[in-house]
């Protein structure tokens, strides 16, 4: 923008300038010219009283030494030579003397002035003066020298001018600019100072107010979230007073665990709610955080180590344990499932919180749509840049895939548990694919990119951290 102001003010200045800067010019040698001719008849003129008084030579010789230019100042006087060097064609000489005209024209080298004087007899006299070619652009070319360096001066100082407040104006915007980058990156803090234009400050104001808004809004939803996380508490609470009557029957300490894991989902989310609102996409809100480990699958698992740029976590791990927890409703339910790992490294940018959500909305979604008896299976795979999690099923399929990916528009599902996958896919560079799988059922593929390795020190600790083993010196 600044290039693109500076430009437009060297042109108009330019234009400006030339279209002043050309005739000023023109007139400058036109006066300069005509100062000279008119000093020259001036001269001849002023010789013309003395030819009435005498035709003596020597004293028309002394008369004519005392102007300026002397030396190209002839008189012709008649049936005599010519006093002086004549530069006067002869038909001119004679056009003054037989018409008693008085000429003033250009001619090769210079111009020319004829001033005829009648004398005593009705004889005439004509007086010369010759003005050379130099004497008619003396100090031209130091007028138009001066008018160009006005005129690059004053082009000069609009470029100057407009390139300042292009300046500012591009100041303002790339401000504007990077706090608006900011804000979408996740920055809730971000903020303008608004600056430059009248236009630019009013934007600049609106877009502080528009982030300010924004931040109340996700915190009225966050304690909103919390607030209803709170209130099923209560129910959690009956839940153990029932599991309590019911000890020691078989089914008391499955419906115990499964209690206990939900009353941890739910502590999790009370306190992710009510937690700063400074977090950014998926994968973000456990940066570099430890809050802990928990070997049993029931419960919900918060260990993340940080990576090079930002949390990580090995993805089979992860699906082992949650496949593990619902391994036990599926024998409840007589599902048959196949658990597939792969055996390489299969690290991915998110927190084991992530993409354990991910996991328990992929066969959430099995056990929620499909009759019991229906056997599904979980794969993980690792290629070269990815790593692939599928869950398929023996179910009925997803009729319309295009649409069970949008939020909320799913027939009888709300699309919330494809939609996080989706978004836990985006998050890593990858995607998620719907298709029907060799079952006859939904076949249901997120693809996470890989996550950049550690350094070797990370990497061993994180190593530590999941196995148990104690550190050694």
């Amino acid at each position: 923008m600044r290039r693109s102001l500076a430009g437009v003010a060297l042109a108009v200045t330019s234009m400006v300038a030339l279209s002043f800067l050309i005739p000023l010019a023109a007139l400058v040698m036109s006066l300069v010219k005509e100062q000279s001719v008119t000093a020259a008849e001036q001269q001849a003129a002023a010789l013309a009283p003395v030819l009435a008084l005498t035709t003596d030579p020597s004293a028309l010789r002394e008369s004519a030494a005392s102007l300026d230019a002397a030396r190209y100042v002839v008189v012709h006087l008649p049936d005599e030579p010519a006093l002086g060097a004549s530069r006067a064609p002869a038909a001119l000489l004679e056009r003054a003397q037989q018409g008693r005209e008085s000429i003033s024209q250009q001619m090769p080298g210079g111009w020319i002035c004829l001033q005829p004087v009648v004398l005593p007899g009705d004889q005439v006299a004509v007086i010369e003066n010759f003005v050379p070619e130099e004497e008619l652009t003396r100090g031209v070319t130091a007028s138009w020298t001066v008018m160009l360096l006005l005129a690059v001066g004053l082009v000069g100082g609009s470029v100057l001018v407009a390139d300042r407040l292009g300046a500012k104006v591009v100041r303002s915007s790339k401000r504007l600019a990077h706090a608006s980058q900011a804000l979408g990156r996740g920055n809730l803090d971000a903020r303008v100072d608004p600056m430059g234009p009248r236009e630019l400050r009013e934007a600049g104001i609106a877009f502080n107010t528009m982030a300010h808004r924004m931040t109340e809004l996700l915190a009225v939803e966050r304690e909103l979230v919390a607030d209803l996380s709170h209130r099923l508490r209560t129910p959690l609470t009956a839940l153990h007073l029932a599991t309590e009557r019911m000890a020691g029957s078989p089914e008391s300490a499955r419906v115990e665990a499964a209690v206990c894991a939900l009353e941890t989902e739910l502590r999790a989310i009370i306190t992710a709610a009510r937690t700063p609102l400074a977090v950014g996409p998926m994968g973000q809100g456990m940066l570099g955080t430890e809050a802990g480990t928990d070997t049993d699958p029931g419960t919900a698992y918060h260990a993340t180590y940080p990576g090079p740029a930002g949390p990580r976590c090995e993805a089979a791990d992860v699906v082992r344990r949650r496949t593990a927890f619902w391994a036990v409703l599926a024998e409840q339910q007589n599902r048959p499932c196949d658990l597939d790992l792969t055996q390489e490294p299969a690290a991915v940018g998110l927190s084991e919180d992530d993409v354990a959500a991910v996991v328990d909305a992929l066969i959430g979604n099995v056990f929620r749509h499909t009759p019991p008896d229906t056997a599904f299976a979980v794969r993980v795979a690792r290629t070269a840049q990815a790593v692939e999690l599928v869950v398929e099923d023996a179910g009925p399929g997803i009729p319309e895939p295009e649409q069970a990916l949008s939020r909320g528009s799913s027939t009888g599902s709300s699309g919330l548990g494809l939609d996080i996958a989706r978004r836990a896919g985006s998050v890593t560079g990858g995607s998620v694919r719907i298709a029907r799988g060799p079952r006859g059922g939904a076949r249901i593929t997120v693809v996470f990119g890989l996550a950049a390795p550690l350094p070797s020190g990370r990497a061993s600790r994180a190593s530590r951290r999941r196995t148990g083993r104690p550190r050694t010196r």
